[in-house]
């Protein structure tokens, strides 16, 4: 168990708020009380079964590996669990936020996410001042006040679209929560009491770099993350249908595995657009009465390659 916080701050802070005032403020203080301070502070006894994830994500290998390397410093000693912030670059649809999830479940540990796309302001990572109207904590907080872990993983969604007013840094709160030794005391602008934000996993992803300041490329470990080859893309196919079709009670009603002709045709598509295709496709085969999925299936212009030689 590790304390996020002092339960005679949340206290005093109650404490000094006028009564019939600040409704929003007190319920989160009070949350904060019933709650209590100790969250759970996961880490391995051993390495984590990882292999399904080598073999699920072929284009992580090095990020896999890395973190693989960081997890086999902690298993034998009381020392913490601790994960250096990463990014990961690379193109819409590669995987990047499943990467994210998988490596959550992986550790256990819950996950916070936050989107940085259609982000205005920074309020959303380190919360507004309660003296705004409709003012809340930040996410930061909120995932570590509501959920069970000290350690959770925080996932920073497109972290290179962060819009913002010209004299508002939308990521200027992430500079000290990207710090170890700074994270420690991390105060959100809406309950203005200090949290424990070091034990916090960090996974920022976005297109390309050119857009992230160097005060965040200089706290992070950088991994560029390429599509996935040709066959490497035809296993990942081959999963994600089987995945579906094991998660659906309709999806016994198909064979086994696809056809060749369907892999090669979604080979050539990113993963994310993978899921949605076999989806149109699972709905297609059913209305035509079959039980296996066919080329023609797939959506309309998903396919970019036609394979020559085969007709289904």
């Amino acid at each position: 168990m590790r304390h996020v916080y002092r339960l005679d701050e949340v206290e005093r802070r109650l404490g000094k708020l006028p009564m019939r005032e600040h409704e929003g403020l007190r319920a989160t203080y009070e949350r904060m009380l019933e709650m209590g301070p100790d969250r759970f502070q996961v880490k391995p006894s051993g390495l984590p079964a990882m292999e399904h994830l080598y073999d699920e994500l072929p284009n992580f290998h090095e990020v896999l590996d890395d973190l693989k390397r960081q997890l086999a410093l902690c298993t034998d000693s009381h020392d913490a669990l601790e994960i250096t912030p990463m990014l990961l670059l690379g193109p819409p649809g590669v995987g990047k936020t499943h990467f994210a999830r998988e490596m959550a479940q992986l550790l256990g540990t819950g996950m916070g996410f936050i989107s940085m796309s259609s982000m205005t302001a920074g309020w959303v990572l380190s919360g507004a001042s309660s003296q705004w109207k409709g003012a809340r904590p930040g996410k930061v907080f909120e995932t570590l006040v509501d959920g069970q872990y000290a350690n959770p993983v925080m996932v920073v969604d497109e972290i290179d679209k962060a819009g913002g007013e010209h004299a508002y840094d939308p990521l200027g709160s992430l500079y000290s929560l990207l710090e170890h030794d700074t994270a420690h005391n991390f105060t959100d602008e809406f309950a203005e009491v200090p949290i424990d934000a070091s034990q916090v996993i960090w996974v920022a992803t976005a297109n390309e770099a050119r857009a992230i300041p160097d005060p965040i490329l200089n706290r992070v470990n950088v991994f560029e993350i390429e599509m996935p080859d040709a066959e490497a893309a035809r296993r990942i196919a081959g999963k994600l249908y089987r995945s579906i079709r094991a998660d659906h009670a309709w999806g016994q009603r198909f064979v086994p595995e696809l056809s060749e002709a369907v892999l090669e045709a979604l080979s050539t598509l990113a993963p994310r657009e993978m899921r949605r295709a076999l989806m149109t496709a699972f709905g297609n085969a059913k209305l035509d009465g079959r039980d296996a999925l066919a080329v023609r299936d797939l959506p309309v212009g998903s396919v970019k390659k036609a394979s020559i030689g085969f007709v289904q």
